[in-house]
């Protein structure tokens, strides 16, 4: 399905972060991460910028569900309301590149039960992200 298919009822997700320390956030998510803005804003009014960061999914756990994950990835229940899980190529570099850029390792790297590489890291304002490598197994494979 195309972003222009008007029967398609959303067309994109965008996450807005609100911190108190601009500059130290986005270095550590254009850094850290290795994304150039796509659009940046400062006008005057305030300073904003777009990061695209490849599709976006949203994920609605109950509070069971978050605590298994949280179990699997951190070995308790730590994570707030909200916890980005992102998917990256190379699971160990871009935990590194995190860890180099400020980020706080919550948990070292877990294989799941489904075979995906997991890391539960903390941003320098404190919100948690999961980075996930997918496992080389394809389905068919299983």
């Amino acid at each position: 399905m195309s972003k222009s298919d008007s029967n398609y009822p959303v067309i994109e997700l965008r996450v807005a972060l609100t911190t108190g320390d601009y500059q130290r956030l986005v270095k550590f998510y254009c850094d850290g991460l290795g994304i150039e803005p796509a659009a940046i804003w400062d006008n005057g009014q305030g300073q904003a910028l777009v990061l695209n960061m490849g599709s976006a999914t949203l994920e609605i756990f109950d509070e069971m569900q978050a605590e298994t994950i949280d179990q699997l990835e951190a070995g308790q229940r730590v994570s707030g309301q909200i916890r980005f899980a992102l998917q990256v190529p190379d699971l160990q570099a871009a935990m590194q590149r995190l860890l180099d850029h400020g980020a706080t390792l919550v948990h070292p790297p877990v294989i799941t039960p489904w075979g995906d590489y997991n890391v539960r890291l903390r941003d320098p304002d404190g919100m948690q992200m999961t980075l996930f490598q997918v496992s080389e197994i394809s389905e068919e494979d299983k």
